[in-house]
Protein backbone atom coordinates (compact mmCIF):
# COMPACT_ATOMS: atom_id res chain seq x y z
CA UNK A 1 0.00 0.00 0.00
CA UNK A 2 2.98 2.13 -0.39
CA UNK A 3 3.42 4.90 -3.13
CA UNK A 4 5.52 7.54 -3.75
CA UNK A 5 3.23 9.68 -5.20
CA UNK A 6 2.13 10.22 -1.96
CA UNK A 7 3.89 12.81 -0.52
CA UNK A 8 3.89 16.47 1.46
CA UNK A 9 4.16 19.19 -1.04
CA UNK A 10 4.44 22.02 2.02
CA UNK A 11 3.83 21.95 5.63
CA UNK A 12 1.69 25.18 7.30
CA UNK A 13 1.49 26.83 10.72
CA UNK A 14 -0.27 30.28 12.09
CA UNK A 15 -1.21 31.30 15.15
CA UNK A 16 -4.73 33.27 15.96
CA UNK A 17 -4.04 37.10 15.42
CA UNK A 18 -6.67 39.82 15.65
CA UNK A 19 -7.36 41.36 11.98
CA UNK A 20 -9.53 44.08 10.94
CA UNK A 21 -11.22 47.60 12.59
CA UNK A 22 -14.10 48.96 14.22
CA UNK A 23 -16.51 50.49 11.75
CA UNK A 24 -15.13 49.16 8.92
CA UNK A 25 -16.80 49.47 5.58
CA UNK A 26 -16.74 46.27 4.11
CA UNK A 27 -17.77 43.11 5.73
CA UNK A 28 -13.98 41.81 5.49
CA UNK A 29 -12.21 44.09 7.27
CA UNK A 30 -14.14 43.55 10.29
CA UNK A 31 -12.59 42.88 13.49
CA UNK A 32 -11.96 39.34 13.81
CA UNK A 33 -9.68 36.49 15.26
CA UNK A 34 -8.23 33.71 13.35
CA UNK A 35 -5.01 31.44 12.59
CA UNK A 36 -6.33 30.75 8.76
CA UNK A 37 -3.32 32.39 7.64
CA UNK A 38 -0.41 30.16 8.28
CA UNK A 39 3.31 30.50 6.98
CA UNK A 40 4.77 27.74 5.30
CA UNK A 41 7.64 26.15 7.29
CA UNK A 42 10.38 24.57 4.92
CA UNK A 43 12.25 22.29 7.64
CA UNK A 44 11.05 19.65 10.05
CA UNK A 45 8.01 20.17 12.41
CA UNK A 46 6.95 18.01 15.39
CA UNK A 47 4.06 16.46 15.81
CA UNK A 48 2.23 15.42 18.90
CA UNK A 49 -1.45 14.82 19.76
CA UNK A 50 -2.86 18.14 19.18
CA UNK A 51 -1.15 19.03 16.23
CA UNK A 52 1.99 20.43 14.63
CA UNK A 53 4.57 22.53 16.75
CA UNK A 54 4.02 26.26 16.40
CA UNK A 55 0.56 25.87 15.31
CA UNK A 56 -2.35 26.85 16.97
CA UNK A 57 -6.48 27.77 16.93
CA UNK A 58 -8.37 31.07 17.35
CA UNK A 59 -11.51 29.20 18.37
CA UNK A 60 -11.06 25.81 20.15
CA UNK A 61 -14.77 25.06 20.63
CA UNK A 62 -15.09 24.30 16.95
CA UNK A 63 -10.49 23.75 15.81
CA UNK A 64 -8.07 22.00 16.83
CA UNK A 65 -8.30 19.14 19.53
CA UNK A 66 -7.26 15.65 19.32
CA UNK A 67 -9.98 14.87 16.47
CA UNK A 68 -8.58 17.69 14.01
CA UNK A 69 -5.06 17.94 14.94
CA UNK A 70 -3.97 17.59 11.76
CA UNK A 71 -5.66 19.73 8.30
CA UNK A 72 -4.75 17.91 5.37
CA UNK A 73 -5.42 19.26 1.67
CA UNK A 74 -4.83 17.54 -1.73
CA UNK A 75 -2.66 19.91 -3.79
CA UNK A 76 -4.90 18.29 -7.20
CA UNK A 77 -7.46 21.14 -5.87
CA UNK A 78 -5.91 24.19 -6.66
CA UNK A 79 -5.32 24.90 -10.52
CA UNK A 80 -8.76 23.85 -10.43
CA UNK A 81 -9.61 27.09 -7.41
CA UNK A 82 -7.07 29.13 -9.59
CA UNK A 83 -9.35 28.87 -12.94
CA UNK A 84 -12.52 29.04 -11.11
CA UNK A 85 -11.69 32.00 -9.21
CA UNK A 86 -9.14 33.64 -11.70
CA UNK A 87 -6.50 33.77 -8.67
CA UNK A 88 -2.95 32.17 -9.26
CA UNK A 89 -2.53 33.12 -5.87
CA UNK A 90 -4.91 30.43 -4.30
CA UNK A 91 -2.03 27.45 -3.86
CA UNK A 92 -0.82 26.03 -0.79
CA UNK A 93 -1.88 27.02 2.06
CA UNK A 94 -4.52 28.61 0.59
CA UNK A 95 -7.36 26.96 2.37
CA UNK A 96 -5.33 27.16 5.71
CA UNK A 97 -4.25 23.74 6.02
CA UNK A 98 -1.40 22.02 7.94
CA UNK A 99 -0.23 19.62 4.78
CA UNK A 100 -0.76 19.89 1.55
CA UNK A 101 -0.41 16.39 -0.19
CA UNK A 102 -0.21 15.05 -3.20
CA UNK A 103 -1.81 11.96 -4.07
CA UNK A 104 -4.46 11.97 -2.25
CA UNK A 105 -8.34 13.11 -2.51
CA UNK A 106 -11.69 13.04 -0.90
CA UNK A 107 -12.24 9.71 -2.97
CA UNK A 108 -9.39 8.04 -2.34
CA UNK A 109 -9.32 8.69 1.51
CA UNK A 110 -11.31 6.98 3.50
CA UNK A 111 -12.41 7.49 7.48
CA UNK A 112 -10.32 5.44 9.67
CA UNK A 113 -7.39 5.03 6.91
CA UNK A 114 -3.86 5.34 9.15
CA UNK A 115 -1.20 6.34 7.64
CA UNK A 116 3.12 6.71 8.48
CA UNK A 117 4.32 10.18 7.49
CA UNK A 118 7.92 10.36 7.37
CA UNK A 119 10.56 7.59 7.80
CA UNK A 120 12.63 5.74 11.02
CA UNK A 121 12.10 6.09 14.35
CA UNK A 122 10.59 10.43 13.96
CA UNK A 123 7.95 8.68 11.87
CA UNK A 124 3.93 10.06 12.82
CA UNK A 125 0.83 7.78 12.20
CA UNK A 126 -2.20 9.43 11.94
CA UNK A 127 -5.42 8.55 11.27
CA UNK A 128 -8.20 10.21 8.94
CA UNK A 129 -10.69 11.51 11.74
CA UNK A 130 -13.30 13.23 9.45
CA UNK A 131 -13.57 15.89 6.39
CA UNK A 132 -13.13 18.80 6.56
CA UNK A 133 -16.14 21.74 7.47
CA UNK A 134 -14.66 24.77 6.14
CA UNK A 135 -15.71 27.77 8.20
CA UNK A 136 -16.84 31.39 7.39
CA UNK A 137 -13.15 32.47 8.21
CA UNK A 138 -12.23 30.80 4.74
CA UNK A 139 -14.63 33.11 2.92
CA UNK A 140 -13.16 36.24 5.41
CA UNK A 141 -10.01 35.41 4.10
CA UNK A 142 -10.06 35.60 0.30
CA UNK A 143 -12.47 37.86 0.47
CA UNK A 144 -15.07 35.48 -1.35
CA UNK A 145 -18.66 35.16 0.32
CA UNK A 146 -19.90 32.17 -1.21
CA UNK A 147 -16.48 30.11 -1.09
CA UNK A 148 -16.98 28.07 2.22
CA UNK A 149 -20.29 26.93 0.33
CA UNK A 150 -18.63 26.28 -2.85
CA UNK A 151 -16.24 24.14 -1.27
CA UNK A 152 -19.06 22.44 0.31
CA UNK A 153 -20.82 21.72 -2.54
CA UNK A 154 -17.90 20.46 -4.85
CA UNK A 155 -16.64 18.35 -1.65
CA UNK A 156 -13.00 19.60 -1.78
CA UNK A 157 -12.88 20.13 1.53
CA UNK A 158 -9.87 18.04 2.79
CA UNK A 159 -10.03 16.65 5.94
CA UNK A 160 -8.42 16.16 9.24
CA UNK A 161 -5.68 13.65 10.89
CA UNK A 162 -5.83 12.55 14.40
CA UNK A 163 -2.03 11.93 15.88
CA UNK A 164 -1.95 8.24 17.01
CA UNK A 165 1.86 8.39 17.44
CA UNK A 166 3.68 11.88 17.78
CA UNK A 167 6.81 12.32 15.55
CA UNK A 168 8.60 14.77 13.06
CA UNK A 169 7.37 15.46 9.35
CA UNK A 170 8.81 17.83 6.90
CA UNK A 171 7.96 19.06 3.16
CA UNK A 172 8.84 15.86 0.51
CA UNK A 173 7.74 13.39 3.22
CA UNK A 174 5.51 10.30 1.96
CA UNK A 175 2.56 9.12 3.33
CA UNK A 176 2.12 5.42 3.07
CA UNK A 177 -1.17 3.51 4.12
CA UNK A 178 -0.81 0.99 6.99
CA UNK A 179 -4.44 0.57 7.58
CA UNK A 180 -7.89 1.00 5.75
CA UNK A 181 -10.53 -0.59 8.34
CA UNK A 182 -13.80 1.01 6.51
CA UNK A 183 -13.13 1.16 2.61
CA UNK A 184 -16.40 2.25 1.55
CA UNK A 185 -16.20 5.57 3.38
CA UNK A 186 -14.28 7.81 1.43
CA UNK A 187 -14.15 11.96 2.36
CA UNK A 188 -16.44 12.26 -0.24
CA UNK A 189 -18.88 9.88 0.48
CA UNK A 190 -19.07 11.30 4.18
CA UNK A 191 -19.65 15.02 2.39
CA UNK A 192 -22.56 13.45 0.97
CA UNK A 193 -24.24 12.17 4.32
CA UNK A 194 -23.32 15.38 6.22
CA UNK A 195 -23.90 17.75 3.88
CA UNK A 196 -26.35 16.28 1.38
CA UNK A 197 -28.54 14.27 3.38
CA UNK A 198 -27.06 10.80 0.67
CA UNK A 199 -26.27 7.72 2.20
CA UNK A 200 -26.36 5.77 5.59
CA UNK A 201 -26.65 8.45 8.65
CA UNK A 202 -26.49 5.53 11.15
CA UNK A 203 -23.18 3.70 9.39
CA UNK A 204 -21.21 6.54 9.32
CA UNK A 205 -21.92 7.50 13.32
CA UNK A 206 -21.36 4.28 14.01
CA UNK A 207 -17.56 4.24 12.72
CA UNK A 208 -14.93 4.00 15.76
CA UNK A 209 -12.66 5.65 13.78
CA UNK A 210 -15.18 8.79 13.21
CA UNK A 211 -14.76 11.97 15.67
CA UNK A 212 -16.43 12.85 18.06
CA UNK A 213 -18.09 15.71 17.09
CA UNK A 214 -19.07 14.38 13.77
CA UNK A 215 -20.84 11.51 15.39
CA UNK A 216 -22.70 14.28 17.66
CA UNK A 217 -24.09 15.86 14.51
CA UNK A 218 -25.05 12.70 13.28
CA UNK A 219 -26.48 11.34 16.18
CA UNK A 220 -28.91 14.35 16.60
CA UNK A 221 -30.25 14.34 13.23
CA UNK A 222 -30.99 10.93 13.55
CA UNK A 223 -32.88 11.70 16.45
CA UNK A 224 -34.51 14.68 15.07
Amino acid sequence: MDSPAHQITSLHIGVPEALGVEGAAAWYDEPWTTAIFKRRVDGAVSVGPLGLAGDSQADTRVHGGRDKAICVYPAVHYPAWQRELGREDFADGAFGENLTVTGLSEPTVCIGDVYVIGTGVEAVLAQVSQPRQPCWKLARKWQLKDLTARAVANGRTGWYFRVLRSGTIRPGDHLRLEERPHPTWTISAANLVMHHRVGDTHALASLDALSESWKKTLASRAHG
